[in-house]
């Protein structure tokens, strides 16, 4: 079964996670890059990205390519605000007629909790596409431990 891991990753958190994950999976990961930056540090970090996910914002993204070949798709995203990263807003809106009739999960990276909102938002933005499976990590790069490791394993082998 052909699997694309498509992530977003401010922090390098959810770009290790899917890293990790294609690794397990024997999958291709797909970045997803806004075509304007959001801030990387301090307060602006916090406030922007926060702004945008509150109100629901779809930046334009550099182009990319989803395979059309695609069974499954893993979609990894931050968790701001208790919603998920307007880059893979931007993504499951664009994508909603593609995703149809896949396996679709997902893997949330964050510092604090919001999952159940995130994924809630995600399921209505998958219109259509059912959400199989999901695992929420904190902070995987910045905080790794052998638990999260093993918890990646046991939901990947799920997938498979």
């Amino acid at each position: 079964m052909q699997t694309t891991i498509v992530y977003y990753s401010l922090s390098g958190n959810c770009r290790f996670a899917a890293e990790g994950a294609a690794a397990l999976l024997g999958a291709e990961t797909m970045e997803l890059v806004p075509e304007k930056a959001y801030p990387e540090k301090g307060f602006a970090k916090f406030f922007h990205g926060g702004k945008s996910a509150v109100f629901g914002e779809a930046p334009a993204l550099r182009p990319y390519s989803f395979p059309a070949e695609t069974e499954q798709v893993l979609l990894v995203t931050p968790i701001w605000a208790g919603r998920i990263a307007p880059p893979l807003r931007s993504f499951l809106l664009r994508e909603r007629e593609a995703l149809r009739g896949k396996r679709v999960a997902a893997l949330f990276c964050c510092s604090g909790g919001g999952t159940e909102k995130a994924a809630a938002q995600l399921r209505e933005l998958l219109d259509g596409a059912d959400l199989e499976a999901a695992l929420t990590l904190v902070d995987p790069k910045d905080k790794p431990s052998e638990e999260k490791h093993r918890a990646l394993a046991d939901f990947c082998a799920k997938l498979k």
